[in-house]
């Protein structure tokens, strides 16, 4: 049996790219697909339904199962169409892949209000809006469902991307508080829902002008854990983040206080702090800083 026979998984951005090969790959393990995608250029402008209709056409004509949904996944309604198209058409939704992005590439300094808003809504607004309209449906069904978000590494920092280093910040939050909330319905008796994020790392048409200086691989690389993710078989897996690059699959940690320090009088004063937290708690590398200074140091010798 198909790892996915029988199940309604709603793929935002399902016309290009990962989020494409996702909505492929969903359909070929048995799976019913609505594929949402604004269908817009980089910039934004221009959208149109042709881009997830014509994946439809080709999940069809394969012998598939698929509905296009054309709109803004920032907007709150739009993630309520998808999720009450899905279940008006299929019975149930029982996976949603929020995969749709943009990027606005500016320094901190330099970055304006819209820059930062268009990223914001379309990144993490686009990630509650399917997830509050289909967690609200899961909750209810015996069979319960899945959820997956897109982060990225950038989530740690970027140097020109701090809007987008924001969102997917914000989206593996939201995601580890959704599978929270999951966790203590399924305590309580309740559906069995899981929440996770896949920080892919893949050419396509978002990532083409960032110049990779690390490992990367094929969106289709992608998919297998995707397609685990809303699987029965990986319905145990909660609250986690995992890297996907070509073969290589990583689990990020938990975040968690790793040292603490006590104020030898109850309270702290500065100059108590400035004494004692160096030698104490100290600092956590962040590493991507060590990697620029890494690469400013090869570059500093070379010249």
């Amino acid at each position: 049996m198909a790892y996915l026979e029988n199940k309604t998984i709603a793929i935002t951005g399902g016309g290009g790219g990962i989020g494409k090969v996702t909505a492929l790959a969903c359909a070929a393990e048995g799976a019913n697909v609505v594929v949402a995608d604004y269908g817009v250029s980089m910039d934004g402008s221009d959208p149109t339904s042709e881009v997830a209709e014509s994946v439809v056409a080709e999940i069809t004509t394969g012998g598939g199962s698929a509905i296009a949904i054309a709109g803004d996944v920032s907007k709150f309604d739009v993630g309520e169409q998808i999720v009450t198209a899905a279940v008006d058409t299929y019975g149930s939704i029982d996976g949603v892949v929020c995969v749709a992005g943009n990027l606005r590439e500016r320094m901190l300094f330099n970055m304006s209000e819209d820059e930062w808003d268009a990223v914001i809504a379309v990144h993490l607004k686009g990630h509650f809006t399917l997830y509050r309209h289909a967690f609200n449906v899961m909750r209810k069904q015996e069979t319960g469902g899945s959820l997956i978000g897109f982060t990225s590494g950038a989530f740690v920092a970027s140097t020109a991307q701090a809007n987008y280093s924001a969102a997917k910040g914000g989206i593996i939050s939201l995601t580890r508080s959704a599978a929270l909330t999951a966790a203590s319905i399924a305590l309580r008796g309740g559906p069995s829902i899981n929440a996770n994020c896949i920080a892919p790392t893949a050419k396509t048409r978002m990532s083409e002008n960032v110049p990779f200086e690390i490992e990367t691989g094929s969106p289709e690389a992608i998919t297998p854990m995707a397609v685990y993710l809303l699987s029965d078989a990986g319905r145990g897996v909660n609250s986690q983040v995992y890297s996907v690059v070509g073969g290589r699959i990583s689990v990020w940690n938990q975040p968690t206080e790793v040292r603490s320090m006590f104020a030898p009088d109850g309270e702290w004063t500065v100059e108590q702090i400035e004494q004692m937290l160096p030698g104490t708690v100290g600092q956590e590398p962040n590493p991507f800083i060590t990697d620029l200074e890494r690469r400013m140091a090869e570059t500093t010798d070379k010249s």
